[in-house]
């Protein structure tokens, strides 16, 4: 069945400047970490991308190694954008990474120039395009001079393989150090990607936001429900069945514990109060910043997706909300 985009796509979703530069993202951008692999039904897959962008989600976000298995993820939205988006694509801003281990051996991961061009070449393939919107290196690199990997990235925007380029999981020193870097190339670095939440505030501790400002360059938050506690799943103290803290190695069972339920129920109260569910609180609390272009969210389902994206509906956190939130907020990098 042919997909046709609805025309009312771009009606009530909200799209932010990246920092100084002419690219607007959605308030929130659909992320593949966890639930674009081989694993899940492509029919599934297929059905929430097609919602995202008949709501105005027009940035999906992937890496190399998204999966599982690593790679799938890009494979399975290519063709994605094969069967159904091409007539779209330059309404659409895609994005993918490399940083993190992609293949064995010594040129498989970390942020060389011959393992940075070669995996933007692959995911290429994967993707079934010529370029990407967004290049990123998705961590920094103790040994390699931070001077080449600005240089592969400068290389994929002079070969035209990707429009513009950022960073996820920098410092705020070694995001000054890549900006610096890259302006010798003059090329801007567009965007940075780091972890932030309720459960995760390490960014307004290390002092990343003022830097962002300061550079112009725009912030894009990935895991804003802290990998799932930030939503209702929980709160009753069990684990259910194939949710993420029973698959996944990045939330163990262990933290959901008294200390989490506490937090999270007198969040959950807070947010029925304002009419919302625990998750759209979460998104609400992180799209405060206005050093936040965008949060990427995840989904599982169409209706998981739709709740999310309603987010985009609620008032803006009052003051006093505020206050009454931060208690239950924890600071630092988690529970």
């Amino acid at each position: 069945m042919t997909y046709n985009a609805e025309d009312s796509r771009y009606d009530s979703m909200q799209y932010n400047r990246t920092g100084r530069s002419g690219l607007k993202l959605p308030a929130l951008s659909l992320g593949l970490w966890h639930n674009f692999g081989d694993t899940r039904p492509r029919q599934t897959q297929r059905d929430i991308v097609h919602r995202a962008f008949d709501r105005g989600v027009t940035h999906f976000d992937l890496a190399n190694n998204y999966g599982p298995p690593y790679g799938s993820a890009e494979a399975n939205f290519g063709r994605i954008l094969a069967d159904d988006l091409a007539s779209y694509r330059d309404e659409l801003v895609i994005s993918s990474k490399a940083g993190y281990d992609m293949w064995p051996g010594p040129y498989g991961d970390f942020g060389s120039r011959k393992y940075l061009l070669a995996s933007l070449d692959q995911s290429l393939g994967r993707l079934g395009l010529d370029y990407v919107d967004i290049f990123y290196h998705h961590r920094p690199d103790p040994e390699t001079p931070i001077e080449e990997t600005a240089a592969a990235l400068a290389t994929a925007v002079s070969q035209g393989k990707a429009l513009y380029v950022g960073v996820s999981n920098y410092s705020p020193d070694d995001t000054r150090r890549m900006h610096a870097a890259l302006a010798e190339h003059r090329v801007p670095l567009l965007i940075h990607q780091p972890r932030y939440s309720m459960f995760d505030r390490h960014i307004e501790h290390e002092g990343l936001l003022p830097v962002l400002d300061e550079l112009g360059i725009g912030g894009i938050v990935f895991s804003p429900l802290a990998q799932g506690l930030l939503t209702n799943r929980y709160l009753t103290g069990s684990v259910p069945e194939g949710s993420r803290a029973a698959t996944s190695r990045f939330l163990p069972e262990s933290r959901i514990d008294e200390g989490y339920l506490s937090r999270a129920r007198a969040l959950d109260a807070l947010a029925r109060d304002r009419g919302q569910t625990l998750a759209q609180l979460a998104l609400t609390w992180v799209l405060r910043q206005p050093q936040v272009t965008s949060a990427i969210i995840g989904a599982s389902s169409v209706d998981q997706l739709d709740q999310n994206l309603d987010a985009l509906q609620a008032d803006p956190l009052s003051a006093a909300e505020l206050e009454l939130i931060e208690p239950h907020a924890v600071h630092g990098t988690g529970l």
